[in-house]
């Protein structure tokens, strides 16, 4: 008999390692959260220490191939607050795909949906809180990715002219914040998905 897979959603925080062990003294990592995952969960992609927000893991090994093979492209939400207001050139730029550098190499991206959001997301505060430039105005965009190149999302923002101040990936497939049963999701909190939220998840695909 086939052993069952547990799956979880992790709110990452701010400074958080997606990995367990930490490669330097002093770094926080998944072993901090106040949760017992089983031995054999680990993350099914990753985010950034700077980058907050919602984190797959599982203990089915087959579902990471399945979630991070590029020809599955699986959509991806990020929020993100850039410095300075995006013009319309910009953010349709970002909708065609920019050009951006990887491991030395131009990479076009593909086409991803970008909008602007009119107010702030109801996220939580940043522990610590961003820099800001009391003359330099930001924004809040919305934009969903179908690949995952590393630190795609900031690179794209800065080869249009927007540098990433915040980025908080909002949405998983067809999972995401706000979701019943996602919405009171806090920096450092998981969620043991059930069987109807591992469905929409694997819908995505």
């Amino acid at each position: 008999m086939q052993n069952k897979q547990s799956h979880f959603l992790v709110y990452k925080p701010y400074g958080m390692l997606s990995q367990f062990t930490p490669e330097h003294e002093g770094q926080i990592t998944l072993a901090n959260l106040d949760f017992a995952f089983p031995k054999d969960a680990w993350p099914v992609g990753r985010l950034d220490a700077d980058s907050e927000g919602l984190l797959l893991l599982s203990t089915d090994k087959s579902l990471n191939a399945a979630l991070l093979l590029p020809k599955q492209q699986h959509p991806r939400t990020y929020w993100i607050q850039v410095e300075g207001v995006p013009t319309e050139d910009a953010i349709q730029q970002l909708r065609r795909g920019v050009s951006i550098q990887i491991n030395g190499k131009q990479h076009l991206t593909l086409p991803a949906s970008v909008r602007p959001l009119g107010s702030p997301p109801n996220v939580p505060p940043r522990v610590p809180p961003i820099r800001v430039r009391k003359n330099i105005p930001d924004a809040w965009l919305e934009i969903t990715l179908t690949e995952g190149k590393n630190r795609q999302v900031r690179r794209m923002a800065a080869a249009v002219g927007f540098p990433v101040l915040r980025l908080v990936r909002a949405r998983i497939g067809h999972l995401g914040l706000g979701d019943e049963g996602l919405g009171h999701l806090q920096p450092g909190m998981v969620v043991a998905l059930n069987a109807e939220q591992l469905e929409r998840l694997m819908a995505s695909l």
